[in-house]
């Protein structure tokens, strides 16, 4: 998931370097919520493996 916000956050920047601004604005929210739902996701996988007694990585 980390992968396709990287790819959305190129394309924004790549859209907004060549002047699409609604194409670089869209592609910049989905990076954006993308980031945040992987930040989440970890968040949960490590306090789930911190309940299981499993020291951190």
């Amino acid at each position: 998931m980390l992968g396709w916000a990287l790819t959305f956050l190129v394309i924004a920047l790549i859209a907004a370097l060549l002047g699409f601004g609604g194409v670089a604005g869209t592609a910049a929210g989905i990076a954006k919520i993308l980031f945040f739902v992987f930040l989440v996701l970890f968040v949960i996988a490590l306090v789930a493996r911190a309940m299981k007694g499993k020291p951190p990585v």
